[in-house]
């Protein structure tokens, strides 16, 4: 059974002010099939232009005697081209077909017939051409039609050059640029011009431009905001902390799991700060040529420095600082570690940047580099966690306040009922309520419609049409059942809250329970944990005394947490005190384990006997119990859907105390494992 346990973590959300109109974007959309029309054009003029002039060279007599005298020539136009004499020959329309016309005669690029000249030939002057179609008229026989002699007076060839060839070359030239451009970006100070490629391309936020966001705004973060808050005052009142001989901090690090409200915290500090505010990412120094990033990051402290008093934020800073030569087995990017060697010196190298803090956010703290973490760089790591349940309080009243409902909600009540959320899962569990409310044609938005998008958010959209046989339905009962009855007898088990066997996205049945908030745990209370966690596997084997697919991820559970017991937290007696844990997380670049094959063998051992032991208990107290559930899961074939109160009735009260936790789900039964 697969915990649904939350670990989605999304940006914390914040109140949003609505009379902030967004500023509209310039210019129209860039979209790729521009260019292919562009080219796919040019190239169809090109192969006109070159198509209008297929004629050829002949000599005189050629003329002659193959298109004068037997009378296919329609006119001959006469001009000065280029110091010579140039006369081009048009073939009469009623003679196109004639067989010896072929060599003359090519169709055009559209597979007609070509309508401009077949050949010309060239002569001393104009008045020396006009005398040889004298003489050669004087051959002509009786009755054959006389060509015209135009005597026309055409320009320089730089004409028919600049069409034939500059036209096509400017085009080519002119699409180059307009790429050349795109790639260059269009970011800050650079415009987008290819010559200004090297520029920063942060967004400055400036009183022209401000972030219409405040730390009121933001929900929950109480021990962020107070660091981040001191930033802010410094810049506003520097006298207050120079005046004791004090520095701020240069640089802060916002560290958290992904989405635990770093860069929404940033933008509230621009907000605040009410001074130049300078946003980019970090891939924002990535570009395809060499030399770009240390470039960029030159370019952005050029600009802060003039702007100063200033904050540079960077988000996703792990792009651009990951260590320095950890994966050069596998092939290192030197653009990236110049990028980043340019860095630490704008940051604290031999020049002074003053009153030009750096705030930067990133989820993978471990990964980077050492130097950039150093006092004098980043100062000051704040770590951002997931809200709890006094938090999530406070972000449920911000979220729910501008839906439309009856009376007050209980927001405790749902902060309780959504361990592990994040602030944008519960805005996105407000926003689904309101949904399933309109969904139901409601006219409000009520208490179970809260509790049914948090349903849909863990578990997924609920599908009652599902075809599931009577077998299965019986299985997966008694499956949920187990889990329910052991950790409702169990003390450190979480208690139930909720259990169905509707199933709801890749799950055919689910269960929510109420965990208890630890910030230690010890031995007895994770293997009470993962007893019930092998519950629904027990039932199987008492019931049916078989056992099916639906437990691959109980076991993939249980399994990390026997595997985290013995290696990680050292708390096997048969290796003693020891852990293989490395917080620092470079064990992933090592290929050997560290720890020798004979002590592989043991960890193996170990993880198995813990984990055998809660599944024969398990067994043990289902055997015990096996009439209360057979009932239990008779109810839930009958109601699809059970909660605790129905538990009381065939268990009676919880023997243990009530656990002052919040719930969360586990036991899922998913279709690859039913």
């Amino acid at each position: 059974m697969k915990e649904s346990q939350n670990t989605d973590t999304k940006p914390k959300q914040i109140k949003r002010t609505p009379n902030i109109p967004k500023k509209p974007q310039k210019g129209t959309k860039f979209n790729i099939f521009w260019v292919y029309a562009i080219i796919i054009i040019g190239l169809i003029t090109v192969q006109l232009l070159y198509s209008s002039s297929n004629s050829s060279e002949i000599t005189y007599r050629v003329f002659e005697q193959q298109l004068y005298l037997p009378g296919f020539v329609k006119k001959v136009e006469v001009y000065k081209y280029d110091d010579i004499a140039r006369a081009d020959v048009y073939i009469r329309e009623d003679k196109v077909n004639d067989p010896r016309l072929k060599k003359y005669i090519t169709p055009n690029s559209w597979g007609k017939q070509n309508k401009g000249p077949v050949a010309y030939f060239s002569g001393i002057s104009t008045d020396d051409i006009k005398k040889m179609m004298e003489e050669s008229k004087k051959k002509l026989a009786v009755g054959t039609p006389i060509p015209e002699i135009d005597a026309i007076t055409k320009s320089s060839p730089w004409g028919g050059f600049f069409l034939n060839i500059g036209l096509p070359l400017l085009l080519f030239v002119g699409l180059w640029i307009f790429m050349m451009r795109r790639m260059g970006g269009g970011g800050g100070a650079g415009g987008g011009q290819i010559f200004n490629i090297g520029k920063s391309k942060a967004t400055l936020f400036d009183k022209e431009s401000q972030v219409g966001i405040t730390f009121n705004d933001v929900a929950g973060l109480e021990e962020a905001k107070q660091e981040v808050m001191e930033i802010v005052d410094f810049l506003k009142n520097p006298k207050k902390y120079t005046d004791l001989g004090g520095k701020i901090p240069k640089g802060a690090l916002l560290v958290g799991s992904p989405g635990t409200g770093k860069t929404l915290l940033a933008k509230a500090v621009a907000g605040e700060a009410q001074v130049p505010f300078f946003s980019l990412s970090g891939s924002d120094f990535v570009e395809m040529f060499v030399g770009v990033g240390a470039s960029r990051v030159r370019d952005l402290f050029k600009q802060a420095k003039d702007k100063s008093p200033c904050i540079i934020f960077i988000d996703e800073i792990d792009a651009i600082g990951r260590a320095r030569g950890k994966n050069s087995m596998m092939g290192g990017n030197d653009e990236r570690e110049n990028t980043l060697n340019q860095l630490l010196v704008e940051m604290d190298g031999f020049g002074t940047n003053t009153h030009v803090i750096i705030l930067a956010a990133t989820n993978r703290a471990d990964v980077l580099d050492k130097a950039l973490l150093r006092a004098g760089r980043f100062d000051r790591q704040i770590y951002v966690d997931l809200p709890d349940v006094i938090e999530r309080k406070q972000i449920f009243e911000v979220h729910i306040a501008p839906l439309k409902r009856e009376g007050l909600l209980d927001t405790e009540f749902l902060a309780k009922q959504t361990p592990g959320f994040s602030g944008a899962d519960i805005a996105n569990v407000c926003n689904e309520a309101a949904l399933i409310a309109a969904r139901k044609n409601k006219t409000y938005v009520e208490k179970q419609d809260f509790l049914d998008a948090v349903d849909r958010i863990v578990g997924g959209l609920e599908k009652k049409n599902k075809i599931i046989t009577p077998s299965e339905k019986q299985a997966i009962a008694i499956h949920e059942a187990g889990h329910a009855t052991v950790s409702w007898l169990l003390e450190h088990a979480a208690p139930l809250v909720k259990v169905t066997i509707v199933p709801r996205g890749q799950s055919l049945g689910a269960a929510w329970y109420l965990p208890e908030e630890r910030l230690i745990v010890r031995p007895h209370q994770m293997l009470d944990e993962m007893c019930a966690t092998m519950g629904g596997r027990a039932a199987e084997k008492v019931m049916f005394d078989t056992i099916s697919t639906g437990a691959l991820s109980d076991l993939e559970k249980v399994n990390k947490q026997a595997r985290a017991m013995v290696t990680i937290y050292g708390l096997n007696e048969k290796l003693g005190n020891i852990t293989y844990y490395d917080s620092s997380g470079q064990n992933e670049y090592n290929f050997s384990k560290p720890y020798s094959e004979d002590t592989a063998l043991t960890i193996d051992k170990e993880i198995s006997n813990l984990i055998e032991s809660q599944y024969q208990r398990a067994i043990q107290i289902l055997e015990e119990n096996k009439d209360k559930l057979v009932q239990l899961a008779d109810i839930l074939i009958e109601k699809e859907v059970l909660f605790k109160d129905d538990l009381e009735q065939i268990f009676g009260k919880r023997l243990f105390g009530e656990q002052t936790g919040e719930a969360g789900t586990t036991g899922q039964i998913t279709p690859e494992e039913a």
